[in-house]
């Protein structure tokens, strides 16, 4: 079945932004819409996002960073930029960022949902999801729910191996405690927290005989999954 888009969109142009919701979800793609960076990070990390679509001058933080700091989640995830801003200097950094394309105003609608469905394609094709990962001396099959090690392997349960999946994702760097509760748990609550704790726990504990592999807290943040080569 092919995937549904999913739009953030981050304009603070109110006028504008109510225009580019309504006719994008006429043609029935689902819009969030946001006044601002900060409202639109937050939403990030607490929705289920596959495309983002951002303005480049808004308050509180401004497009470029924004776009960092959602890499920082979700490292796959399209973005396109809106912008009165059409110097070269200003489009190189957004596409350094890791645009996935670039439109200035004013523009078509038309020509924005041709674009949308253009970039979604791409980056479906493009990114592939990785489904085995080298982990010191062990092999994460997610499909399968195996951890291997030699000629002897661990079936994990479904949320052991979907967090650990999302760790792999995240290898080295630092995987929100809110995006984890929010891509394997659905919920961001104080119960559920509590029982990722406990499967964080189990995975370190899988892991223990294994020099190469560390699975640390970062505290106040959430967790980062270490593995040297």
């Amino acid at each position: 079945m092919t995937q549904k888009i999913n739009i953030l969109l981050a304009e603070d142009d109110k006028n504008l932004g109510v225009i580019l919701k309504k006719y994008l979800e006429a043609k029935d793609i689902p819009v969030t819409l946001c006044a601002n960076g900060e409202e639109a990070l937050q939403a990030f990390k607490d929705g289920n996002f596959n495309f983002c679509i951002f303005d480049v001058m808004m308050p509180l933080m401004d497009g470029f960073t924004l776009s960092t700091e959602v890499k920082k989640n979700d490292k796959r995830v399209p973005i396109i930029f809106l912008t009165a801003k059409t110097t070269q200097k200003d489009v190189i950094e957004g596409f350094n960022l890791g645009a996935d394309d670039y439109i200035t105003k004013p523009f078509s609608m038309d020509e924005l949902l041709m674009r949308i469905h253009a970039v979604f394609k791409r980056a479906s094709y493009d990114a592939p999801t990785p489904t085995t990962f080298t982990l010191g001396s062990y092999t994460f099959d997610a499909p399968r729910h195996l951890l291997i090690k030699g000629d002897t392997s661990r079936k994990l349960t479904s949320k052991e191996a979907d967090l650990l999946l999302l760790l792999c994702e995240n290898m080295n760097e630092t995987l929100e405690r809110t995006t984890a509760l929010n891509k394997v748990w659905y919920e961001d609550s104080y119960f559920n927290a509590r029982s990722m704790d406990v499967y964080i726990t189990k995975l370190r504990k899988f892991f223990k005989d294994e020099p190469n592999v560390e699975l640390v807290n970062v505290h106040g943040i959430g967790f980062k999954l270490m593995v040297k080569e």
